[in-house]
């Protein structure tokens, strides 16, 4: 079920995520839909908030599907500059400097804990989704 992504100004962009106390079917379902939906909108990543879900929960699909739940980074190493666009606010880019290299913990969409270390275009794009359940947007970035 493709789920629908909200636009910016819309408030639910701006709120802080609550964490996930159960990785029940619900969640698992909402993963899926959320993969289903960035994968049809073209994009690299997708966070509860651009679905109208205020929680920890984000997916990516720079190599192929993965999904972050209460997503935590850990270590940052090095910087890059990435022009970075957002299905929240169609048609803008910025260039956006992140770290080059982070490592990252998370549970996978079967409640299991897991770490990676990314770099690059996957690093930028967890970033910019971890950045979402927070309440920021690439806007926040430019000058």
């Amino acid at each position: 079920m493709k789920l629908g992504i909200k636009k910016y100004p819309d408030p639910v962009l701006r709120e802080k995520c609550s964490k996930i106390k159960e990785v029940d079917q619900k969640i698992k379902d909402l993963a899926d839909n959320m993969i289903e939906t960035m994968q049809k909108a073209d994009g690299i990543g997708l966070a509860g908030p651009q679905v109208g879900v205020s929680k920890q929960i984000f997916v990516t699909g720079v190599d192929k599907p993965k999904v972050f739940i209460n997503p935590k980074i850990t270590k940052r190493i090095g910087s890059n500059v990435l022009e970075e666009g957002c299905l929240s606010l169609p048609g803008l880019q910025f260039r956006i400097e992140r770290a080059n290299k982070i490592k990252v913990e998370a549970l996978n969409k079967e409640g299991e804990k897991f770490e990676l270390e990314a770099e690059g275009l996957f690093a930028a794009c967890i970033q910019h989704e971890f950045d979402h359940l927070k309440g920021t947007l690439i806007i926040d970035y430019k000058d």
